[in-house]
């Protein structure tokens, strides 16, 4: 079995305050649930990040 992976969204710069928390067997999992809080939490556009945003937030995720 895989290692589970992670992420905390107060990880990210200036969403200390944030308790989303997600856990997934796959990356490309754990990205959707990442989108979908950003959706539904903090009403951004995941779309709308920059090449750079999706790398810094590939280096919070966790295993």
């Amino acid at each position: 079995m895989k290692p589970a992976l992670s992420y905390a969204c107060k990880d990210y710069p200036g969403m200390e305050a944030c308790p989303g928390h997600f856990v997934a067997e796959t990356e490309g999992e754990l990205w959707k649930l990442m989108e979908l809080h950003a959706t539904i939490a903090h009403e951004e556009d995941p779309g709308a990040w920059s090449a750079e945003d999706r790398a810094y937030i590939g280096t919070l995720i966790k295993s």
